[in-house]
């Protein structure tokens, strides 16, 4: 019976651990996806701008 709350316990903390982890990650994502668009649409207009 011990062994099942023990598993239980360890069940609930990781799902705990992961939301923070998981919203951590997605934030980074968010942000070098915002950074890389930048950085797209600049080379495009310099290009464009070179062309003219």
């Amino acid at each position: 019976m011990a062994r099942i709350l023990l598993i239980i316990a360890l069940v609930i903390v990781g799902l705990m651990l992961l939301g923070p982890i998981l919203g951590f990650a997605l934030t980074l994502l968010k942000w070098a996806l915002i950074i890389g668009g930048v950085a797209v649409t600049a080379m495009f207009v310099s290009r464009w701008l070179k062309t003219r």
